[in-house]
């Protein structure tokens, strides 16, 4: 019925790479919910439901990882032998200077003369940040060498940070939106 021996690529029929096609993957995903669809199995034997289950979950799972451009990253480098779950330390001081001063910014934003706009601001800033770094990610994993894949959990670590400090400021967002 499934193969689970395969990964998330072979199992959406995607060349493996950082770079995929958006649209064809959630064509796919379709399809292969119809095939393993738990409600397709209600009147099958209880190992039938249970390998449908466990093949639904692993669809799921695979979507998730393989849309996002964090978890497609970091599942990549896991392919490619790197414990993503290893902490590193992040060498990169200019990096993390402006991680200091965009956070000193998300802090001010409540007590500035017109928050609305220093949130949007902020949060245009990061998006484009994190945009930086899924296209460096793309010529990394497509160079595939040693050295690019280092550059690559690099950039998994500040494309963590980037995604912490928007989820952040999502929440100050929120926050303006509750209090006026």
């Amino acid at each position: 019925m499934f193969d689970f021996s395969k990964n998330y690529f072979e199992l959406f029929g995607t060349p493996v790479g950082f770079v995929v096609d958006t649209a064809e993957l959630a064509n796919r995903y379709r399809e292969l919910q119809k095939v393993v669809h738990p409600d397709r199995f209600a009147a099958a034997g209880e190992q039938s439901q249970r390998l449908s289950l466990q093949s639904a979950t692993m669809v799921n799972e695979a979507y998730e990882t393989l849309k996002d451009p964090l978890k497609r990253a970091q599942y990549l480098l896991a392919l490619n032998g790197y414990d993503n779950d290893k902490q590193q330390t992040l060498d990169d001081p200019a990096f993390l200077m402006q991680q200091m001063e965009l956070r000193e910014t998300l802090e001010d934003i409540p007590s500035s003369s017109d928050p609305y706009a220093a949130i949007d601001k902020l949060m245009r800033e990061i998006v484009q940040l994190i945009k930086t770094q899924v296209a460096q990610l793309a010529v990394q994993f497509e160079e595939a060498s040693s050295e690019s894949l280092d550059a690559a959990a690099k950039t998994v670590q500040k494309m963590q940070f980037l995604n912490k400090l928007h989820a952040e400021a999502e929440a100050v967002e929120a926050d303006l939106e509750e209090t006026y």
